[in-house]
């Protein structure tokens, strides 16, 4: 059974993500807050509450605190259930605290949320649940039992029930809606930071491949002078060895082996070398290089390179950069996963812009996700056609975020849009088609050939367009 994407993982996991010192300093501010709202009802409006019991409450909190304090590191990451219980107490603490001060007559009851919407930002489904049901539980029970506010004069502070009852409303409805509402704005951001590591750990990929052939070609030259000196060594042994064959023999095996790795090594060093193919390339060798992966997995990829108009007709040399040749690969290859038989790859430039489009005779993007291509972790395509190097390939739009976030930071704009689906009139007389119909989706990138476009020797530009 394979095992779930990293990314997905994490996602399903959140235990471990709360610092125990985080929930101590918010408390901390509750307590504070606390004291001040009951110092200023009892001593500037001078309510008649139950002052001792109020203390003895807020009192638990601080006890808790220190304890919390006292007895675990400060950078201890607390476990699931430790945070639902801790998150817990402080719901039963704000309520308590609520029963003696009026219930829901006090506006003060609308932080019962902050636990709940914690917990929707950094713990599981389950555990906000439960505290968002605790939660609207306790808030039930203020509804109808709790110790009224009494004014100077010992009369009770009287609120229209019409009210009051509204506010419960509001606080349960708004339990439901910060929770979802929370929960759903740290997963977009956890998603997105999961994905943009997975973008910058395939660039390192990329890049490090890149640096090896600097290495290689250091290496090649480091190595020259001492092979170059073993066969200096080697042939003026075989002079002073002519009449010892088998002594010779070996020094000329010295020198053969010393010729080889000579060899071995120029053909490395121009292999690696660091000159300015290595940085710069015409836009047909680029998509040709981002496509090549992909050409040996039974669908057919064709590739042209042509000016949109003549006045453009000298073919561009772009920069060759990782972060463009992956996110190009990455649209070549989510467009062989969904195609039926034929991926077309085409760039097309003006004397101003330079676009690369990537078409497939796949199903297309669904409709109800073509606004949301290239967001981490969703299903962007339909069902996939059949794939035999990877079967169990599902998809979660995770290629393509990456592809979007490498190429806009090299200066790109994309949009993704489904092909028109082929019409009767465009079909050949007898009714069946000359050959594939573009009916899949389209994936393209324009740059401003400014952003992208690099001057470089005559040489690396050929300038004829291509088609494979």
């Amino acid at each position: 059974m394979a095992s779930p994407p990293p990314g997905l993982a994490l996602r399903d996991t959140r235990s471990d993500w709360v610092r125990i010192r985080t929930l101590v300093l918010l408390r901390w501010m509750a307590i504070c807050g606390q004291l001040a709202a009951l110092s200023v009802a009892v001593f500037v409006y001078r309510l008649q509450i139950e002052f001792g019991l109020c203390l003895l409450v807020i009192g638990a909190s601080v006890v808790a605190n220190l304890a919390a304090g006292f007895i675990l590191p400060s950078n201890k990451r607390l476990s699931e259930g430790e945070a639902l219980l801790t998150l817990l107490f402080d719901i039963t603490q704000l309520a308590a605290l609520l029963y003696m001060t009026g219930g829901l007559d006090n506006p003060f009851a609308l932080l019962i949320l902050a636990p709940v919407t914690i917990s929707a930002t950094a713990l599981q489904l389950r555990t906000t649940v439960v505290l968002g049901a605790a939660a609207a539980a306790l808030i039930t029970v203020l509804e109808l039992y709790a110790l009224p506010l009494r004014l100077p004069t010992g009369a009770p502070l009287a609120v229209p029930p019409t009210l009051r009852f509204g506010f419960w409303v509001a606080i349960v409805t708004g339990i439901l809606f910060m929770a979802v509402y929370s929960r759903r704005v740290a997963s977009e951001i956890r998603s997105m930071s999961e994905a943009l590591l997975a973008a910058q750990m395939a660039l390192a990929r990329e890049q490090k491949l890149t640096d090896l052939g600097g290495v290689v070609a250091a290496a090649a030259h480091e190595l020259g002078t001492p092979l170059a000196t073993i066969k200096l060594v080697s042939t003026e042994l075989m002079e002073e060895l002519k009449d010892d064959p088998d002594l010779a023999s070996d020094a000329e095996l010295i020198r053969q082996q010393a010729d080889r790795c000579r060899d071995i090594l120029r053909s490395m060093g121009q292999a690696g070398k660091d000159d300015l193919q290595m940085h710069f390339a015409p836009v047909a060798e680029v998509i040709r290089e981002a496509a090549e992966p992909h050409m040996a997995r039974g669908k057919t990829i064709e590739l042209s390179a042509h000016p949109i108009r003549d006045g453009a007709a000298r073919q561009p040399t772009i920069q060759r950069r990782p972060e463009i040749v992956h996110g190009l690969r990455n649209l070549v290859q989510n467009a062989v996963d969904f195609a039926r038989s034929t991926v077309w790859v085409e760039a097309e430039w003006t004397a101003r812009s330079l676009s690369i489009r990537v078409i497939d005779d796949g199903p297309g993007y669904p409709p109800n996700v073509l606004g949301r291509i290239g967001d981490p972790f969703i299903r962007a395509r339909g069902e996939a056609q059949p794939d035999p190097e990877r079967p169990e390939y599902e998809g979660m739009g995770l290629g393509l975020f990456i592809a979007k976030t490498l190429l806009e930071r090299s200066g790109a704009e994309l949009s993704f849009a489904n092909a028109a689906p082929p019409t009767p009139a465009a079909a050949p007389a007898g009714g069946s088609p000359s050959g594939p119909e573009r009916s899949g989706a389209i994936v393209e990138v324009i740059w401003p050939r400014d952003r992208i476009e690099a001057e470089a020797p005559a040489a690396l530009g050929r300038n004829r367009p291509i088609t494979a």
